[in-house]
C-alpha cells in the first residue's frame, strides 16, 4: 500500500486542524461548516455519518485533498467554486465562475414568496435566473406552477438547464435581457415576477472581499452609480404592461441603500401594497408590490 494510503490522523484532528487554519481568516462558526463540507465532498458523509466517525482513520491520501483545499480557502476562493456546488433551500446546486454563489438572503426571498402564495398553477417569472436558485426553489415549493426563468448569460442559463436536469424540475429556461423585456417572452402574463438583479453600486467594491470580487461574475453583481436602480426600474414598467396580470405580485432582493427610493419609485408607478421587509441580519432587503388594474 502506497504510503499516502496509510491512516495518519483521526478524522476529530483533522477537523480540529482544518477549523484551528481557518478560524483566524472567516472565523469559528464558518471555519467548522468548511471543515463539514469538505468531509462531505471528500468523502460523502453526512453531518450524522461525521458525528459517528470521529475517532476514524484518515488517509494520508485525504489530508492531502484536506489540506489543497485549504490552502484555496486561505487564498479567499469560495467553498462552492471549489466544490462546484452549492446548498440553496434543500437544493444542491452546481455552480460555476460564470454564475453568483446563491445566499442566504435569497432563500429567504424564496421562503417570503412561498408563504405569501398558497394558491396552485400559479404561473411565475424570474428575471435574472443564474444558477436557477430561485426558480428551481419555488418549482419544487409552490403548488404546481409555471415556473419561466430567464438570463441573458448563456453560461449561466447552461448551468441552470443543468440544475433543473438534476433535479427533475420543471422550469423554462430562457435568453432574455431583463432591460428588454418582454423581448423573448412570447406575450406571457405571469402571476409572479421575482428578480435578484445587479444591485451593487461600483462605489461599494472597494469594501467587498476579493473572494467574491475574483471569483463571482461582475455583470451579475454590479450596477453604474448613476443608475443604480436600472433593472428594477425596467421589471416595474414591463410588468405594468400585460406581463404582470391585475392583482400580480412582485418580489425583489434589494440594495438596503437604495430600499427607500426603490419603494417611492414603485409607488409613483401606481403599484399597491408596496412593502420593505428585513432580512435576518435587519437590513431592507426585500421589495413585494401588487400590480393594480392599470
Amino acid at each position: 500500500m502506497d504510503y499516502s494510503e496509510k491512516p495518519v490522523a483521526p478524522l476529530k484532528t483533522v477537523m480540529a486542524d482544518i477549523k484551528k487554519s481557518l478560524a483566524p481568516k472567516y472565523g469559528d462558526g464558518e471555519a467548522r461548516e468548511m471543515a463539514r463540507i469538505i468531509f462531505e465532498n471528500l468523502k460523502g458523509w453526512n453531518p450524522v455519518e461525521i458525528a459517528i466517525r470521529q475517532d476514524e482513520p484518515i488517509s494520508g491520501f485525504i489530508v492531502g485533498k484536506v489540506d489543497a483545499v485549504v490552502d484555496r480557502l486561505l487564498h479567499d476562493e469560495p467553498i462552492q467554486q471549489i466544490f462546484g456546488k452549492a446548498d440553496f433551500y434543500g437544493l444542491k446546486l452546481k455552480v460555476t465562475r460564470d454564475t453568483l454563489i446563491p445566499r442566504p438572503e435569497t432563500a429567504e426571498l424564496v421562503d417570503l414568496i412561498v408563504k405569501e402564495n398558497p394558491g396552485k398553477d400559479l404561473r411565475v417569472l424570474d428575471a435574472g435566473t443564474g444558477t436557477g436558485c430561485i426558480a428551481l426553489a419555488l418549482a419544487r415549493n409552490l403548488l404546481f406552477p409555471e415556473i419561466t426563468a430567464i438570463d441573458i448569460s448563456d453560461k449561466a442559463l447552461e448551468v441552470a438547464r443543468e440544475n433543473g436536469k438534476n433535479l427533475h424540475a420543471a422550469v423554462d429556461f430562457i435568453k432574455a435581457d431583463i432591460l428588454q423585456l418582454p423581448d423573448g417572452l412570447k406575450g406571457e402574463k405571469f402571476d409572479i415576477i421575482v428578480s435578484n438583479p445587479p444591485y451593487i453600486a461600483e462605489k461599494e467594491k472597494t469594501a467587498m472581499d476579493s473572494n467574491v470580487l475574483d471569483y463571482e461574475p461582475s455583470e451579475a453583481l454590479f450596477v453604474p452609480d448613476s443608475d443604480p436602480l436600472k433593472f428594477y426600474m425596467a421589471i416595474l414598467e414591463a410588468a405594468r404592461g400585460e406581463m404582470l396580470v391585475p392583482g400580480g405580485r412582485i418580489y425583489f432582493e434589494i440594495n438596503p441603500l437604495y430600499a427607500e427610493e426603490l419603494k417611492n419609485n414603485t409607488e409613483e408607478l401606481g403599484y399597491k401594497n408596496v412593502s420593505l421587509t428585513r432580512d435576518t441580519y435587519g437590513k431592507q432587503r426585500f421589495l413585494s408590490a401588487e400590480k393594480e388594474n392599470f
